[in-house]
């Protein structure tokens, strides 16, 4: 299958899907995520890129002060994003976009945020090099996923999952997002994982040579 059929496919799933979605992570969130958003969102300043920002719900956690934008694979998440913003009255630039080919210069933005999306988007590892790219020297990188579990029963029930959830939805549950960080040469200034090691949130530093 061609990136671009896969891709295709993958933003029909996330479209069909969009109605539904802020049900479900709102379950996620109180069960597993917690604080997670705002901690994360909380931290964002100045030029702010939320990648994959599905249905905007990171919106009401941004201070006032940033300027934001945000793009997603699908227009039908989108769709809610831009509704969620307008009752909000919330200023953010919307567009479609692949994380893996984000349509910005270098050094775009002063942060970037990605949270719970990294482990549906095919290749992770150049999704966060793209972040870095279109961030500036010293900017920050606000990352929070379900990863693989520190306990070993949990990891036979992810690998388990993932032989429905790859193939349908790309949805992993073993990725650490952290490796690819480090590997690109961010510094690692806050770091959580919690609930068995599922759930990692990080902040992380663009060198600024």
């Amino acid at each position: 299958m061609s990136d671009r059929t896969n891709l295709d496919r993958l933003r029909r799933y996330w479209d069909r899907h969009s109605g539904g979605y802020d049900r479900q992570m709102g379950f996620m969130d109180r069960k597993f995520f917690g604080d997670t958003r705002q901690w994360l969102c909380a931290q964002a300043e100045g030029e702010v890129l939320e990648v994959a920002i599905g249905t905007g719900l990171n919106l009401g956690s941004y201070s006032d002060d940033v300027r934001l934008t945000g793009v997603d694979l699908s227009p039908g998440m989108l769709d809610h994003a831009r509704r969620r913003a307008e009752e909000a009255g919330r200023e953010v630039a919307l567009s479609i976009g692949d994380a893996q080919r984000l349509e910005f210069p270098d050094a775009s933005f002063d942060t970037v945020v990605c949270t719970f999306s990294l482990c549906a988007i095919p290749d992770d590892r150049v999704a966060v090099g793209e972040m870095k790219r279109v961030l500036r020297p010293g900017g920050r990188l606000l990352l929070a996923d379900h990863v693989v579990s520190t306990s070993w029963p949990v990891r036979v029930v992810q690998r388990l999952l993932e032989v429905v959830t790859i193939p349908v939805g790309g949805e992993n549950f073993r990725r650490r997002p952290i490796k690819h960080v480090r590997a690109a040469g961010f510094g690692i200034e806050q770091h959580d994982r919690f609930k068995l090691g599922i759930v990692e949130r990080l902040v992380a530093r663009k060198p600024t040579a």
